[in-house]
């Protein structure tokens, strides 16, 4: 019973990988050290100064360790730092118990910090340091605020933006705002209309009333991925390369417009990838492309614009486009033979496309997912069972 208790007591295993273990600790190493050599060469009497402060360690551990934190975003550890400082060295100087001024200290700093919503760990710490950490930084005064605390804060955040950002890992973590719709109606965007919603999750952890050590946004990105995985748990994986139309029509860079249009024409398409002489997706051109090239205002100058657009010149100068490749947009997004086709509804549904080339691993081109295909994979892995099922009773029922 007892080492059962014991047991329950240890935290689950981590699922970060061992690279990432290594990626943090070397971060640390890197940060302390930088840090500690730059406030040497910086302070003007290095030899009797303090080159780094013991806070610095946790702060390290945030913001190389957990940078997507909250608790590790820029505002936090220079804020935090800073307003503790401040309220350390004034309680070491107005109360005479040290006990007491550093309990108020601590206290006060996380009052404020929670108040400029700059909750930061360690500077609970440096309130602590400001004052129970000897002669030396009494004297130092308000002076302990700016060197070693803001010195020591600004080099280690500046190490830790460059570290980050060139080992792989996104830092700061900005605040990313609700997606607004592609037609600026108050609707949200699609994917957000079912599901775990953003309503769903604030009044979730408002009822939870606790501090999180994760940010709403990847909290939210984490259950939405949750659920993609559980729905090809429940109903298989379909891959790209299941759905795809592989009879695709595409054109060149240098091929005509009125060669592009008739194609769109013809085939009844929305779009049509652009792929170079090696069969490699370059871009996209859409019937809007057509349409916002051709400069129609109105509905009844459409016809007209798209007449003097295709019309070719008969000079050989020209500014008005005359192929593909002057029109076609260059940032397609293209999805690859073995990707789950479940990762390209947010495209479709929220960010609008209606195409979407599949390339293999050398980005040439081997087939086409539409909306079409996206509906019908929807109503064979989820809506259609149903309708089997009940067809297959009515048949056993009646003794077919």
């Amino acid at each position: 019973m007892k080492i059962e208790f014991l047991s329950s007591l240890l935290p689950a295993p981590g699922t970060t990988d061992r690279f990432e273990r290594m990626r943090a600790c070397a971060g640390a190493l890197f940060g302390l050290i930088l840090t500690g050599l730059c406030t040497y060469v910086i302070l003007p009497d290095p030899a009797n100064a303090m080159l780094l402060i013991a806070p610095m360690g946790a702060s390290a551990v945030l913001l190389f360790a957990v940078p997507a934190s909250p608790l590790a975003q820029p505002w936090s550890i220079i804020g935090g730092n800073l307003v503790a400082a401040l309220i350390g060295v004034t309680c070491a100087k107005l109360i005479g118990t040290p006990l007491l001024a550093a309990a108020l200290a601590a206290s006060l700093a996380i009052a404020a910090m929670f108040m400029l919503r700059c909750l930061h760990p360690p500077s609970g710490a440096v309130a602590l340091t400001a004052v129970l950490g000897g002669p030396a930084i009494h004297a130092m005064g308000y002076q302990f605020i700016l060197y070693p605390v803001a010195l020591n804060s600004l080099l280690l955040l500046g190490t830790a933006l460059f570290y980050n950002n060139a080992t792989g890992r996104r830092y700061p973590h900005r605040v990313q705002a609700d997606p607004a719709t592609r037609h600026e109606t108050r609707d949200p965007i699609p994917t957000a209309r079912l599901g775990i919603t953003s309503e769903d999750l604030d009044a979730v952890l408002a009822r939870y009333n606790q501090v999180l050590d994760i940010s709403r946004e990847d909290l939210q990105t984490i259950l939405v991925e949750t659920e993609m995985q559980a729905y090809q748990r429940r109903f298989g994986i379909t891959r790209c390369a299941d759905v795809m139309s592989r009879d695709v029509r595409s054109v060149m860079f240098g091929s005509e417009l009125q060669e592009a249009w008739d194609m769109l024409h013809k085939h009844r398409l929305t779009a049509l990838p652009v792929v170079d002489r090696g069969n490699r997706v370059i871009g996209i051109i859409t019937k809007a492309d057509f349409i916002a090239h051709a400069k129609a205002g109105k509905y009844a100058r459409l016809g007209h614009g798209l007449q003097r657009l295709l019309q070719p010149i008969r000079h050989t100068h020209s500014i008005k486009p005359e192929v593909v490749g002057q029109i076609m947009h260059t940032d397609v997004r293209t999805a690859y033979e073995k990707q789950p086709v479940v990762e390209l509804v947010p495209l479709m549904s929220d960010a609008g496309l209606h195409s979407i080339p599949v390339v293999d691993e050398e980005r040439r081109l081997v087939g086409m997912v539409t909306q079409s295909d996206m509906i019908a994979t929807l109503y064979e892995k989820n809506l259609g069972r149903p309708v089997r099922s009940a067809r297959l009773a009515a048949v056993s029922g009646s003794g077919v």
